[in-house]
């Protein structure tokens, strides 16, 4: 198990740690790369999560970055903003601000309350948002 430690009301992850079970903040959360949670991830803030790491459940959250390269096997939901960074795999997308896709992101369905920014090729179920803008090829 990690330790978690917390400057004001962000919290950071140390390096390279895994969570067993459940994760709840209550605040802002900073997750370096090559992070793993084995549970769900509930942060009421935005979440940074770094490349190439892992959730084995879902993400709720206030809004959230997800790195390159990662991983999520359920789904994300979230009060804002989404931006998913290339190479991601993500089950699904439930976000009620923006969402952003980058470059070779694989997700499921998506449904965005505002616009949908496709930056490149992606993979992906239903996209639902107020509006939709692909970008690049």
């Amino acid at each position: 198990m990690a330790k978690v430690i917390q400057k004001g009301d962000t919290f950071y992850a140390e390096k390279g740690a895994y969570f067993d079970g459940n994760v709840k903040i209550d605040g802002n959360f900073i997750v370096p790369a090559h992070t793993h949670f084995w549970g769900r991830l509930n942060v009421s803030g935005r979440l940074e999560l770094g490349p190439r790491s892992s959730v084995a459940l879902g993400i709720s959250c206030g809004s959230a970055i997800i790195g390159s390269n990662a991983r999520i096997k359920g789904p994300i939901v979230a009060t804002g903003d989404v931006t998913v960074l290339d190479h991601a795999i993500v089950h699904s997308l439930q976000a009620a601000g923006k969402v952003i896709l980058r470059q070779g992101v694989r997700v499921g369905d998506v449904s965005s309350g505002d616009t949908l920014f496709i930056h490149g090729k992606i993979k992906s179920g239903k996209l639902i948002g107020k509006n939709v803008k692909v970008l690049g090829d």
